[in-house]
This record gives C-alpha cells, structure tokens and sequence, in this order.
C-alpha cells in the first residue's frame, strides 16, 4: 500500500467533489441568500452531520478500521467481513433507536442546537421541519462509513472517496428542479440531503458486493470484537471531532448574532474545506488502515516513517494554501459568492471568516493526520482528554471574543483551539515514544515556509497589480482570480523545488511505490 498514491486517489476524487461543492454552494447562496430560510437549512444541514462527523466518519471509523484491519491481516477476508455483518447490525440498530427519539424530540434539540432562533419562531419552526427531513440521512450515511472502512481496509479508496460526489449532485438537482415548486427552497435542499443518503449507500453496496464483501445483516449479537468496538466508539466522538464539537458551538453561540452571522461562517467554512478536505480527510483516510496493518504485523519502524511522511505532505499543501487564502480572502468570496441575494455587505463579512479560518488550515489538518497515531493502538480515550481542553477553550474565547469581534471572534477561536489540539496532541505521541520528527521532516519544514513565504509576496503584489480587474464585470473578475491562483501556484512550485521543499522526480516515486522506511540506527544496544 503506498501511502502517497492512496492520499492522492483520496484527494484527487474530494477536490472534484468540492469542486461540484461550489458550484451547489454559488447556486444555493444565489438562492438563499443569507437571511432566515439561509440559516434555518444550513442549521439543518449541520445538525445530522454533526453527529455524522462525529460518530459515523469520526468515532466509528476511528475504531472500526483498525479492528477491521486487524482482522483482515491475522484472520482473512472471511472473519473480516463476519465482524463488519456484526458491526453493521448492531450499528442498524442503535441508530434507529437514535433517529426515532431525535425525531420526536427535534423541538427540544432545537433550543439546544440553536438556542438563538427561539426569539424569531417561524425562522425556529423552520429549522425544526427542515431538521427532521435531513436527519435520517444519519443512519445513512453511517452505513455509508462502515462500507467505506470495509473497502479503504482493502486498499480500494476511489469508490469511497467519491461518494460526497453524490450528495453534491443530489442537491444541486434538487436546487434547479425543486427550488421553485417546494414550500421553500430550504425543504427541496432538505429533500435532496436525504435522497443523497440512499445514492449513497447504494452505491457503496454495489462496489463492497463487487469486491465479494458486502457484509450483509446478520442477527446483531454483541461479539467480544463488537463490543470493543463500541467501547472506543463513545470516546472517539469527542476525540475524532473536535473540529465538528467547536463548530457546533460556534453555531450556537452565532445564533445570538445578527441574522446572517451563521451563514457567514458557513460560506467561510465551505471555501476553508477546500484544502482540508482533499488534503485532511485524504491523509486521515489513507493513513489509518496503513498504521494499523504495520502495527498489527510488528512493523513499529515503517509506521514511524509512514506518520512522519503524512506530516510532511500535510504542510507541504496546507502552510501555503493558508497564506493564499488569508491574502486573498476578499476576491475568493467576492468571486464565488457575490450575486443574487448574496449582496457586497455579505461577501465582506464571508471574506474576514475566511482569512481567519485559513490561519487554522495546516492545524485542521494536521490533527487529521496525528490522530490516526493514537486510534490504529486501539486509543481513543486520550483525544478525548486532548478535546475536552480545547473545547473548553473554544468555549471560552467564544465568549469573550464575540463581543467586540461579532462571527469574526468566533472564527478566531476556532482557530486557537485548532492550535492547541495539535500541540497537545504531539506532545503525548512525542512522550509515548510514538512520534519522532525524523531528519527529513525537520530539513523540509523550514524550507516549506520559505517557499510559502515566497508565494504570499506573489500573490500580494498579483492582487495589487489585478485590484482594477477584480472588481470589473463578472467574467473579468473569474478571469482575474484564476490568473491570481495559478500564478501563486506557478510561484510555489518553483520555489518548493530551488529550496528543496519538494520534487517533482521524488514526488513521482514516492507515486509509484512505497519509499523504504529509514533504518535503525547503528551503535545502540
């Protein structure tokens, strides 16, 4: 399994996804706007994938795919696939159980979920029945992870990997065929969410039944494998989604805001999970099936050079991609976003999220690929201890922040909490002997940050030298902005290659096949 090929499979097919992302998320705004019925579908959008982030792709993958893994490489396809059956159905199960009392109780969850909208009732009723259709989309989509740990575990990421296609075309069609005829436009995105989760499921059903390990639904018993697995499921949520945990109560606490303080932090965060999508989820993705199956053969040395390589992938994308976006925030949002209902006020107030997020970027990032450390030995308990600190300073700095910085002190904390996940995080690995910078990692970091640092004073006087351009006609600023991108990406390549902070040739091999783990050093008993 060579890690650099499966990153790049896994982030070749979420950038097409985010990609068709934008395209529905510019339909969207067009349509919505940033006003009632905007925050009253993105707050039922985010409520069930919160808990899809959190449980499904989050705690659930976290600890199913080590022990999937694990159960491939010692007992085979056959026991594998028997402990995904039994997974899957004792998964079925609780999450129906879990889905019938969220539903019955949506009201109640509401008031907790976005306390502020109690003060505007029809934008609250709104957000309750646009809630209830997307939440199913839960039980879902956590089929849709199973399936996709059963298949990444196999080394076979593409049909994973491009299921988000499916929800994107769902609600882009359900955007142009629906938005008129529905009560609201809100009810026909919420309808295309749900329809998503059956094309998602099916799709993933045909591939796993193609691979001879569609895992079938049996009758749910509580194996000594299942049930560990659920014991690292109930730590992992927190652990695996601190990210999720601070936007939701970013949410709550931007519900108190002026309307249109949740949309903003919304279209920033959509521009933001561009490069952390294709580059966090693909190297979290990649990298856990990997680590596992090198601990669970004994192979400790290769799973230290495998972390060390997903490190340095991850800031070799994201350190510039943060100071592209922070630069050039405004054109990116103005570009993107600015037409119809989504007027100039509201593309500047997307625009500063937006460059605060971005400073965040290589830690999101980055959590995504130290985490994988601690889940593929079977830990899910200390990220939750790592959590539970930088939630409470999310929390924290919400509070104080909001006051004088409205969404914008929102973002800011998100970002320190980020920060501090990280720090916290590789400290731990570093005293448990699981994480050790190895020589090329530490050369290539400061080269990185020149390269970077090269590109920003690019992109800086590029921006200065278009501004006339990017405030033109439509089709003048597109033709701008791309000009400004491609041209930042022109100025990194060459300065990663002079100072060394990256290769095409190396790039290349590390493409074609794994690159040998470091040997041991010599002279120590």
């Amino acid at each position: 399994m060579t890690l650099l090929r499966s990153i790049a499979t896994v982030g070749g097919y979420t950038m097409a996804s985010r990609v068709l992302g934008f395209v529905r998320d510019i339909l969207v705004a067009a349509v919505l706007g940033a006003g009632p019925v905007a925050d009253a579908f993105f707050v039922a959008f985010k409520f069930p994938n919160l808990f899809r982030r959190l449980f499904a792709e989050g705690a659930f993958n976290a600890a199913f795919v080590p022990l999937f893994a694990g159960q491939l490489e010692s007992g085979g396809r056959d026991v594998a696939r028997a402990f995904a059956g039994q997974a899957l159905s004792v998964l079925m199960w609780i999450l129906m159980i879990f889905a019938i009392v969220m539903e019955l109780s949506m009201p109640w969850a509401m008031m907790a979920f976005a306390p502020g909208f109690m003060d505007d009732p029809q934008r609250f009723d709104l957000a309750v029945q646009l809630t209830r259709i997307t939440f199913p989309y839960l039980l879902l989509i956590s089929v849709v992870s199973l399936l996709a740990g059963v298949l990444n575990s196999l080394g076979r990421f593409a049909a994973a990997a491009a299921t988000p296609i499916l929800l994107n075309i769902c609600l882009i069609g359900a955007v142009l065929g629906f938005a008129q005829v529905a009560e609201t436009p809100g009810h026909a995105l919420a309808w295309g969410v749900f329809t998503a989760g059956i094309a998602q499921v099916a799709w993933l059903g045909w591939h796993c039944a193609r691979e001879g390990m569609w895992p079938g639904l049996p009758r749910p018993r509580l194996t000594a494998d299942v049930r560990t697995l659920i014991r690292r499921i109930v730590p992992g949520a927190i652990g695996a989604g601190v990210y999720q945990v601070n936007l939701l109560i970013d949410t709550i606490i931007a519900s108190f805001l002026p309307a249109g303080s949740i949309s903003f932090l919304f279209y920033a965060d959509r521009v933001n999970q561009l490069p952390l999508g294709v580059v966090g989820v693909a190297v979290g993705t990649a990298l856990l099936p990997l680590l596992s199956r090198q601990l669970r053969a004994g192979e400790d040395v290769a799973a230290m050079h495998s972390q060390n390589r997903a490190l340095e992938f991850a800031l070799l994308i994201t350190v510039p991609a943060a100071i592209a976006l922070t630069l050039i925030a405004d054109p990116v949002i103005t570009v993107l976003f600015q037409r119809g209902a989504f007027d100039a006020a509201a593309a500047a107030a997307t625009a500063g999220a937006l460059s605060i997020y971005a400073l965040g970027l290589p830690a999101y990032v980055l959590v995504k690929a130290l985490t994988p450390g601690f889940f593929a030995r079977g830990d899910t308990v200390t990220p939750v201890k790592v959590a539970a600190v930088c939630m409470m300073a999310n929390l924290v700095l919400n509070l104080i922040l909001m006051g004088p910085f409205l969404h914008l002190g929102i973002a800011m904390a998100t970002v320190v909490s980020a920060w501090m996940n990280v720090i916290l995080l590789s400290f731990v690995l570093r005293r448990r002997g699981f994480l050790t910078i190895d020589a090329r990692l530490a050369g290539r970091l400061p080269r990185i940050l020149v390269a970077s640092a090269v590109m920003g004073g690019g992109l800086w006087f590029g921006a200065d030298a278009l501004s006339v351009h990017l405030a033109a006609a439509p089709a003048i600023r597109i033709a701008a902005l791309v000009g400004l991108v491609v041209g930042g990406l022109a100025v990194f390549a060459v300065s990663a290659h002079l100072t060394g902070a990256a290769r095409v040739g190396e790039l290349r091999s590390m493409m074609r096949k794994p690159l040998p783990p470091p040997a041991p050093p010599s002279g120590d008993a």
